[in-house]
């Protein structure tokens, strides 16, 4: 059963967007190749992207042909599983001994501090004490915003001056998880535009610090991405990666877009997968990715 958060961030795609599938389908009672084109026209719209909606709807007719799939009805539980599949990931978080190490990347505007916030008050909610380490130094106002939610939050901070060298905060911040070994550290780093190559060169040297006191660290790299940015969030991610090994997608604002296809495009494009969304402005706003549950967020229960 899908969750409250997750139903209600998926609203407004699937009010506006994915309710257009069902009323194709009430409307048309026989598969033929202008109901294909219809599907395709209402995925696009839905930020599903060119490229993974030519992939889904090729599935889809392969499957109606050797099948031999007849009625709207079964297509619907055709689009169901093919899309289910795509976002399904067998990859299992790694467990980790000591501190575990989060880095989390994205271009400012994403929502990323309060991302990280998300994530701090979701391993609090399991009783693990977590560290913040405010390596955005770069905008006082990023710094600022951090604290406020440490001290919401209850939760440690580790932070410099604005304009300090990002790698200094990370190399405290190392430092005091080796003493007071929290179970979480989770370091925030600027989110200038990814087109600056002195960013990438940042991240290296911080990725460099880290290895250096937890050769094992970090043990998740977090790319934010806004769901409302659609395909210009999957353009961002692309120049990101070109620097970061990221593990995993914090697809954020969810709950205010009406094109929360771009989940797809993001797990077909980049062979990432998708692991938290948010779903709000508050701290427990945010849930984890579920493929099965999304799907029925999307299309509604059967």
């Amino acid at each position: 059963m899908i969750s409250e958060k997750l139903d209600r961030g998926l609203a407004k795609t699937r009010q506006n967007i994915f309710s257009r599938l069902g009323r194709l389908f009430s409307a048309k009672s026989k598969i033929d190749d202008n109901l294909l084109d219809e599907i395709e026209e209402i995925l696009i719209s839905a930020d599903v992207g060119v490229e993974t909606t030519d992939y889904l709807v090729d599935r889809i007719r392969q499957r109606v042909r050797r099948e031999r799939y007849e009625t709207s009805a079964e297509l619907d539980s055709l689009i169901r599983d093919e899309i289910k599949e795509l976002l399904e990931d067998s990859r299992q978080e790694k467990p980790v001994e000591g501190t575990k190490v989060i880095l989390v990347v994205g271009v400012n505007g994403t929502g990323k501090t309060t991302s990280i916030a998300k994530l701090a008050r979701h391993y609090q909610s399991q009783n693990k004490k977590v560290l913040l380490a405010a390596a955005d130094t770069f905008r006082a106002a990023a710094i600022d915003q951090l604290s406020i939610w440490a001290e919401r939050l209850n939760c440690e901070i580790i932070k410099h001056q604005a304009n300090a060298d990002p790698a200094a905060v990370v190399f405290d911040a190392i430092n005091a998880a080796v003493s007071r070994k929290p179970d979480v550290l989770i370091i925030d780093t600027a989110g200038r535009l990814h087109t600056k190559n002195n960013l990438m060169a940042e991240l290296e040297k911080i990725y460099r610090v880290i290895t250096r006191l937890i050769p094992t660290a970090p043990h998740e790299a977090i790319l934010v991405l806004d769901a409302g940015n659609g395909q210009n969030a999957l353009n961002q991610a692309r120049e990101f990666l070109k620097s970061v090994n990221v593990d995993s997608i914090f697809l954020s604002k969810l709950d205010g877009t009406a094109r929360g296809g771009i989940v797809l495009a993001v797990r077909r494009v980049l062979n990432i997968p998708v692991r938290y969304i948010g779903t709000g402005e508050k701290a427990e706003d945010m849930a984890i990715f579920n493929a099965a549950e999304f799907v029925e967020g999307l299309f509604g229960a059967k």
